[in-house]
């Protein structure tokens, strides 16, 4: 009793508790079992010794002012374009302040039209003739702290994860309800559940450069490849057959990465029709992001572009293994989820066709609005 008294004096708590009021989803109970008490101790340890050696710890704020009109966010954490787009959802809600974003130059590339951004830098060099009231950081990780210390070195600063490390959450809501937090609980806990979703902004070159591709009017997508073997579904070929059994007017287009070339090579040998339309490895994010956004439905495995239907508001058919809908979804969403506990090929091609009926049926009912 008293040694767990002790540790919630000293603080490491932080490191898997969440900072605001409201429950969202999270394996936080798992993340405590799997972890050792000494490695999250000392992970805690570390960071706040960095804080110090950096002099920023006298800088720490715990919410964001009214006179904090011109922001810099520092977003240097997010391993994919999928995580960056979660993590910097709640951006939405700085609208009204002048806010320049730092980040990977991969992930720079997603936010070049945004509507919150105003200017988009990768390069420190970049940065350097620009005064800042405030510096918003992903985390406490030592790369956050060095980069936020180079760029703006006496400027106040606020954590969006903070020492919160390790567990799984659902990264969308954990970003809405930290934001609200930090600008003092401006929204109630059932109205950011209701908006909470990631966005994206299509710049009117990119728009342009879809339209040229003449898809026609009327289509679903199917996102296929994958970087991880439990998220990358096989079985789109049959899937795809299936579909044009019950309807073979339908059109389909191919949305993926590189990884998903030779995947759709083998489709196209088995469907020569002209009603498949392949635009795999072809288009940037964003534009394969308008791609999803005129389609009827997009059928993927959790990933980047599931994210991307978020953003753009097409319904998905997705599949998931080991995180769940919940952990990754929102209730602004038009989900119709499948999950598999260790890998999504798993699921059965009769489950995806029924989900797909659901998924067309709602969409056919419920016209979307822009």
């Amino acid at each position: 009793m008293k040694l767990k008294i002790g540790i919630k004096m000293f603080g490491f708590e932080k490191t898997h508790t969440i900072p605001f009021n409201y429950d969202i989803p999270n394996y936080t109970p798992v993340f405590i079992k799997e972890t050792s008490l000494i490695k999250r101790w000392s992970k805690y340890i570390k960071r706040q010794i960095y804080i110090t050696l950096k002099r920023q710890k006298s800088l720490e704020l715990c919410q964001i002012q009214p006179e904090h009109s011109n922001i810099l966010w520092v977003n240097i954490s997010a391993p994919s374009l999928g995580d960056s787009l979660m993590d910097l959802s709640s951006r939405v809600m700085l609208k009204e302040r002048k806010v320049d974003l730092f980040t990977d130059k991969k992930n720079a590339s997603l936010y070049y039209c945004d509507t919150v951004f105003t200017n988009i830098f990768s390069d420190k060099k970049e940065v350097n003739k620009f005064h800042y009231d405030l510096v918003i950081i992903d985390s406490y990780s030592s790369r956050s702290i060095n980069i936020k210390a180079d760029l703006a070195p006496s400027t106040p600063f606020v954590g969006m994860f903070g020492h919160y490390n390790g567990p799984e959450v659902n990264r969308v809501l954990f970003s809405f309800h930290r934001m609200n937090q930090l600008l003092g609980y401006i929204n109630e806990k059932i109205k950011i559940n209701k908006v909470a979703r990631a966005s994206i902004s299509i710049c009117t070159k990119d728009q342009k450069i879809i339209k040229k591709e003449n898809l026609p009017n009327d289509y679903i997508t199917i996102a296929i490849g994958g970087e991880w073997r439990y998220r990358t579904y096989n079985k789109w070929d049959e899937v795809i057959k299936r579909l044009l059994i019950k309807e073979n007017n339908l059109n389909i287009v191919i949305v993926g990465s590189d990884n998903a070339i030779h995947s759709v090579q083998t489709i196209l040998d088995k469907f020569p029709q002209d009603n498949i339309f392949n635009c795999v490895a072809k288009f940037t994010f964003n534009q394969s992001a308008k791609i999803i956004s005129q389609s009827k439905l997009l059928l993927c495995c959790d990933g980047g572009l599931m994210h991307a239907a978020n953003a753009v508001k097409t319904p998905v058919v997705a599949l998931f293994s080991r995180l769940t809908a919940q952990m990754q979804l929102t209730d602004s969403v038009s989900d119709f989820s499948l999950f598999d506990e260790s890998d999504v090929n798993n699921i059965l091609i009769k489950d995806i066709l029924q989900k797909y009926g659901e998924a067309s049926s709602f969409v056919d009912n419920h016209p979307r609005v822009e």
